[in-house]
């Protein structure tokens, strides 16, 4: 066989312009992935001068979106099954309002893990951790706000409800919409002498507007 008369490939040196590009943009995904990881552990690990010290920078970084559900050396397991439900109001162009039926959204969550061998954290975590968010910022007996972060809670829980509902129904835009929650306790084990778990307890929320902010952004 004849030996290949071509040429070897030449390779083309990175030129010192894109070598400090590179390196810049290494160093900041770097600097910043350290920085996330350092507010992530902040956020989860006990009490310390550091993480009181920086706690509103922390909090400003983790909430809603990366709040944790445990703490470092005390993890919290749930002990409750909790089932998200979401109605909305809507109205025509001549006024006439109309309230809908309640959809299951903690319902969708469970049939779109079930049986699915990689379910996204979105259907694990996303309702799930925006409820705990307002149930921590929030009192069970007249919803007022426990801490500042409350209006933001509601926010978030909101804009869950109407991206999962629509921005419309039946061709009618959505003007508010209204939650609840039903809390069902865990049963105990068959061995178990713990006496059976009480009533699902179920706790609705007030109405809430929707307003044009709170569909930017959806679709």
């Amino acid at each position: 066989m004849a030996e290949s008369t071509d040429p070897p490939p030449v390779r083309r040196p990175w030129s010192t312009p894109a070598r400090v590009v590179l390196g810049v943009a290494g160093a900041l995904l770097t600097g910043a992935t350290g920085l996330f990881l350092g507010a992530v552990f902040l956020h989860v690990a006990p009490a310390n001068s550091l993480s009181r010290e920086y706690r509103e920078q922390v909090d400003g970084l983790i909430y809603p979106e990366f709040e944790q559900n445990w703490k470092l050396f005390a993890p919290n397991p749930l002990q409750q099954n909790i089932a998200v439900d979401a109605r909305v109001r809507t109205e025509s162009p001549d006024g006439e309002a109309r309230i809908h039926e309640w959809v299951g959204l903690t319902a969708r969550d469970i049939a779109a893990i079930r049986g699915n061998p990689a379910p996204s954290h979105a259907d694990q975590n996303l309702l799930r951790r925006a409820w705990d968010f307002y149930d921590g910022s929030h009192s069970a007996q007249d919803e007022s706000t426990t801490n500042p972060r409350g209006r933001l809670a509601e926010e978030y829980l909101k804009r869950i409800a109407v991206q999962r509902i629509g921005p419309s129904v039946d061709g009618r835009p959505v003007v508010a919409v209204e939650l609840r929650a039903t809390s069902t306790t865990v049963a105990p084990p068959a061995w178990s002498e713990e006496a059976a778990p009480a009533a699902p307890k179920v706790r609705e929320l007030p109405w809430w507007p929707v307003k044009a902010g709170d569909l930017r952004g959806l679709r």
